[in-house]
């Protein structure tokens, strides 16, 4: 019973028939000759299909190879063209929730290039509060590069408010990046009506191939590249484009847009379920995020008394795939950095767990995991916080 679809989600059957045909052909979409022209004028079509699932200008797709590196792109390349023209703009202001691959990003250009950053506080349902913003834009503007802030949260599903933040900076003349690769396919997205300046989104995500995203940049929007080449991509982005990958990405952007206002409903009411079902069979779990203003097929929970991973290992060997929301390095277990600013404990947040639905999910899956849980949360519990050695171990014993 996979519950994990916020990692990633099985291929669409249009993306994969459009994968299939593609990877039977040959092209470099680069080339002049006739195979070339042909695989040019499917990653155009794809472009343009792509454009219009965001509510973008076809001109402003820019394909990548997934959300971390369309991530990279926007903020290293925002960071360095604002920078070149204007010195004193060093400053970044970052939620304090993002996904690592913005999160890491910018300590990186903290480290390397003499950024500054300012984590935007967030409150406790995982949400930036804008008035920690406004306050950073009041004080001093003229030295703020760029804003990131996500669309959707990955772990607790929480929906930033991407129209008021791109507002406010506007107001400064200041860009803003988003990612939304949990927020694309999921909830309405239109970039041309966000105010954002540049935004990620990734293919499999939302039931497209892995390896394979897109950066929406704004027409009047300059980049400094990442990676440099033949400059394909209005240069921003050089490298062979992976035309099968393109065209499946595509379909499956098509495929989910065209079925989100149903979808989104069937998936927010198989959420409350599992919610329901959850608080039901564990009344001391406790479901964090936006009670309203969250991703329809996103619950996130923490289990007090537990490690996230004992609970996780345990689940798996009852059948039920789910996720901590959480990095683990070297065999040990690492708090979410997403509810610590949320303001939980390490404790706390050392006990999350996070289900996702996606389209292949079925009420059976929500029950398989109601079935299972209490059995899989006394057990976790008895093996208590003792870490990730242990719980792997726990997972191949059947600890009792």
């Amino acid at each position: 019973m996979y519950l994990d679809h916020a990692a990633t989600t099985p291929l669409s059957a249009p993306a994969l028939a459009a994968l299939t045909r593609e990877l039977s052909r040959s092209g470099n979409p680069s080339s002049l000759h006739g195979s070339g022209r042909r695989a040019r004028r499917v990653v155009e079509d794809a472009r343009e299909t792509l454009a219009r699932a965001a509510g973008a200008h076809p001109s402003e797709v820019i394909f990548t190879s997934g959300g971390t590196e369309a991530d990279n792109l926007a903020v290293k390349g925002l960071f360095w063209a604002r920078r070149d023209a204007e010195p004193q703009r060093t400053r970044i202001l970052c939620s304090a929730v993002e996904h690592p691959a913005v999160q890491d990003t910018v300590e990186w250009l903290e480290r390397h290039e003499g950024a500054q950053i300012t984590w935007l506080p967030v409150t406790a349902e995982g949400v930036v509060r804008l008035d920690a913003l406004q306050q950073e834009l009041d004080a001093a503007a003229e030295e703020i590069a760029l804003v990131t802030v996500m669309w959707a949260n990955n772990e607790v599903g929480a929906l930033q408010p991407i129209a008021q933040i791109t507002a406010a900076a506007a107001a400064h003349g200041i860009p803003v990046h988003s990612d939304a690769v949990q927020a694309f396919g999921s909830v309405p997205v239109s970039f041309a009506e966000s105010g954002l300046a540049t935004m990620a989104v990734s293919g499999h995500k939302i039931g497209g191939p892995v390896g394979v995203g897109a950066l929406f940049v704004g027409r009047s929007v300059k980049l400094t590249p990442v990676q440099h080449g033949g400059g394909q991509e209005r240069d921003i982005r050089s490298g062979t484009l992976d035309t099968a990958g393109i065209a499946a990405f595509a379909a499956a952007s098509d495929d989910a847009v065209t079925h989100l206002p149903g979808e989104s409903v069937r998936l927010a009411e198989l959420r409350d379920r599992l919610i329901a079902g959850v608080e039901r069979v564990v009344p001391e779990a406790i479901l964090r995020g936006p009670a309203r203003e969250r991703l329809p097929g996103s619950a996130h929970f923490t289990f007090p008394g537990c490690e996230g991973d004992s609970l996780l290992f345990l689940l798996d060997v009852a059948g039920v795939e789910s996720s901590t929301g959480s990095a683990c390095t070297a065999g040990v277990p690492r708090p979410s950095h997403v509810l610590l600013a949320m303001g939980l404990s390490e404790t706390e947040a050392r006990g999350a767990q996070r289900f996702s639905l996606g389209h292949t999910s079925t009420p059976e899956d929500v029950d398989a995991l109601v079935a299972a849980l209490p059995e899989a949360y006394q057990r976790a519990r008895k093996a208590g916080m003792s870490g990730h050695a242990s719980s792997i171990q726990t997972a191949g014993t059947g600890f009792s």
